[in-house]
């Protein structure tokens, strides 16, 4: 008879397709501030400044800081209302049209599955420094499978990992900002003051003005992609009521510190016309942090702080994996993917969601036997475009349902976190991603570079978006939801 139970509890396991609310409020602090520090900060930053100059690059990073700030502050007010893993997908089919959240999920699924590609080449690339005659695909290879590990034991395991890595690269950053600052000014074994030396030479510090500005904010988006995981985590928040609204107030000011700062520091110290920020085909383990350190004269200090940058990197690989394989989870319970994507095991993890985003992610990665700074850079374009399709959905969803929150009688004082911005901030953010997504184009054409191969590259992401849409859109026969039409309470239902 015991026998016969346990078999039975462990089919029933099997076949289950709930998560567990196993993320602690800490672990939503630093998965929202770890998931969006990573390789666009450590790596993609340097390309940055070197097309831009010092100050072109900091002013793009100041404004889709802005930028992500107010999406970051419109996804807290409906997280915290309807907090669900689908997130903003699950906003986009209720709140705006069910072909605007099937092509939704499978685009931030897609985005979040081929950013894990961009995660593992960077970590083989910076393994380089140690290993330079090592293959990039092996290095690669053995973290893929560590970060695999990790996320398919348990949600738990997930978020202590993360809550640990992220700690590591958010303390480095502090380390390397003190030092930076102390270099600037001459207080180094070099003992030579830089000051704005930097910002002088050439045509700094804004390189190629306007246009070039523009040229970079797909570099800068990349860079901020996955501040919004948060807003995935919170179907399996313990408290997300209070997590979220802790987690999301945090996170601008951080991001404004690592990364502004950061840059500005990395500006000072490094030259925007060192060739090797230049060159796609250079080793990108020259990362702008490495040398700054190896420049101030701490030669040993650069090993340890190629061992922060490999962390920090397979942090996000890990972020990408979680959040990759929950949106597939969610397609699944929503009948926009296989059932099976549902399935989870005893700790409530998605593992078929896991293996297959892993299989995505290796296919991708795998493509560095081409040509690894061509692929990365590739990565990085195609990777932007498909996140700031997710932020316009944040935008458009919170227009939606804040009108619809009202409509439907509602009231405001009823929220338990409001965006103060409101509508100011998601116009301004839907505007502000427009020119961002494509701002490289115009300066394409502005300097008759523009071509068709080079414009369906960049912006086959876009195209990908659409084509489900539309698609989904004729085949389901879907319509507009109309405000006074829009189900406020589907979280409820699911709970």
């Amino acid at each position: 008879m015991n026998v016969q139970v346990a078999t039975v509890q462990k089919e029933e396991a099997l076949s289950s397709t709930t998560l567990q609310r196993d993320l602690k409020s800490r672990h939503l602090t630093m998965i929202a501030l770890g998931g969006a520090i990573g390789t666009g900060l450590f790596l993609a930053s340097g390309s940055a400044i070197s097309q831009a100059g010092p100050g072109g690059a900091l002013v793009a990073y100041g404004l889709v800081a802005i930028v992500v700030y107010l999406l970051m502050t419109s996804l807290g007010e409906m997280a915290t209302y309807a907090p669900t893993t689908g997130t903003f997908n699950k906003y986009s089919e209720k709140f705006v049209d069910p072909a605007f959240g099937f092509a939704m999920g499978w685009n931030y699924w897609f985005n979040w599955a081929i950013t894990i590609a961009s995660e593992l080449l960077a970590a083989g690339f910076l393994m380089q420094f140690w290993f330079p005659e090592t293959p990039v695909v092996m290095w690669s290879g053995i973290f893929f499978f560590l970060i695999m590990g990790i996320n398919i034991f348990s949600v738990r395991l997930y978020g202590e990992s993360e809550y640990w890595m992220s700690l590591i690269k958010v303390a480095f950053i502090v380390i390397f900002l003190v030092v930076g600052i102390l270099a600037i000014f001459g207080i180094s074994k070099n003992g030579h003051t830089v000051g704005f030396s930097n910002w002088q030479i050439g045509h700094a510090p804004f390189n190629g003005g306007i246009f070039t500005i523009l040229g970079v904010f797909l570099v800068a988006g990349y860079s901020f992609q996955g501040a919004e995981i948060v807003g995935v985590a919170a179907g399996e928040a313990k408290n997300p009521k209070k997590a979220i609204p802790k987690a999301i107030k945090s996170t601008f000011w951080r991001l404004t510190l690592f990364y502004v700062l950061a840059l500005g520091v990395v500006g000072f110290l490094v030259p925007y016309t060192a060739s090797w920020l230049a060159n796609p085909n250079s080793n990108v383990a020259m990362s702008p942090f490495t040398m700054v350190f190896d420049n101030a004269g701490f030669s040993y200090a650069a090993s340890l702080v190629n061992v922060v940058l490999v962390t920090a990197v397979l942090s996000a690989a890990n972020s990408c994996v979680y959040t990759s394989s929950r949106t597939l989870w969610y397609l699944a319970k929503s009948k926009q993917a296989p059932k099976f994507f549902a399935q989870t095991n005893h700790k409530g993890t998605p593992v078929w969601g896991i293996l297959i985003t892993a299989l995505m992610g290796a296919a991708f990665f795998l493509a560095s036997f081409i040509s690894n700074g061509i692929v990365f850079n590739w990565l990085i374009n195609l990777i932007s475009l498909c996140g700031y399709i997710s932020w316009l959905s944040i935008a458009i969803t919170h227009l939606r349902f804040r009108r619809a929150y009202i409509k439907q009688g509602r009231q405001l004082s009823d929220l338990t976190y409001r965006s103060k911005f409101f509508p100011y901030g998601p116009v301004i953010a839907i505007v502000a991603i427009l020119i961002m997504m494509f701002g490289m184009q115009f300066e394409a054409l502005w300097r008759h570079t523009a071509t068709w191969v080079n414009f369906l590259a960049t912006y086959s992401g876009v195209i990908l978006f659409m084509a489900a849409f539309l698609i989904y859109k004729w085949v389901k026969k879907t319509k507009f939801v109309r405000l006074e039409a829009c189900d406020l309470d589907f979280f409820r239902k699911e709970a």
